[in-house]
């Protein structure tokens, strides 16, 4: 079994299933703050499909400083984690734990 890591500012925390690894992203790193629209969105995967779902290629480019390979990369991660996780159930979890 491979594990997922979280990756965020060099965060190293390890787990077995994906879903796992979006959700702590999600309640134990901060916010971000889109450079191109200024929504405010989870950290991680969230904000890597807010940016390629909401928003061109060239916007990232520019708002991000970002060269190809960083972009390929992002692609590549929202791809492998779609290919694997059951995110509308990330997303009812989450829903579910906000209105404890």
């Amino acid at each position: 079994m491979s594990l997922w890591t979280c990756g965020i500012d060099g965060c190293d925390a390890r787990f077995g299933d994906v879903e796992s690894a979006i959700l702590h992203q999600t309640t134990e790193h901060e916010r971000h703050e889109c450079r191109v629209c200024g929504a405010v969105v989870p950290e991680g995967y969230f904000a890597i499909r807010h940016a390629f779902d909401e928003h061109t290629r060239a916007e990232y480019v520019r708002a991000y400083e970002a060269d190809s390979s960083a972009v390929r990369e992002r692609e590549r991660i929202k791809a492998e984690i779609e290919a694997k996780a059951d995110v509308e159930r990330i997303v009812a979890r989450l829903n579910e734990d906000g209105d404890d």
